[in-house]
């Protein structure tokens, strides 16, 4: 399993946009600049941000993207999985309707159910106000 520079990037710019605070938009021009990625790919992580409601964006002057959710309980897990599209460990494990034939014989089925329930766990004890804070 790797998180993908899409996951991490998503995570920069929450934590960017949670530092502007709410009141003002910030341009994706700015949040490019300041995260070191580029326009085109911030377009396509500010998109599932949006879609998934973290975001607001506001077309023409004075324009951009703010946080749309509160810092204090925005997690780590909520920002990565918004942008990760299979984050998980083995297929079986998957909620997309796959049925593995060997299902109810795998005797490794428990340990990456337990895997991903961890990894889950690990995210979600980290919001964004806790990672502007150095992760404390």
């Amino acid at each position: 399993m790797l998180i993908s520079t899409k996951g991490r990037y998503a995570l920069q710019v929450m934590i960017d946009l949670a530092e502007s605070g709410d009141e003002n938009y910030v341009a994706l021009n700015t949040i490019a600049e300041r995260q070191g990625i580029s326009k085109k790919y911030l377009e396509a992580i500010i998109k599932d941000l949006v879609h998934m409601d973290m975001v607001k964006g506001l077309r023409g002057k004075g324009g951009g993207y703010k946080i749309n959710v509160d810092p204090g309980k925005c997690t780590a897990w909520d920002v990565i999985s918004a942008c990760e599209e299979n984050f998980i460990s083995v297929s079986c494990v998957s909620d997309d309707h796959f049925t593995c034939p060997k299902k109810t014989l795998c005797k490794t089925l428990p340990m990456w159910i337990r895997l991903d329930k961890n990894l889950k766990e690990f995210f979600e004890q980290y919001t964004l106000s806790d990672l502007i804070n150095n992760g404390s």
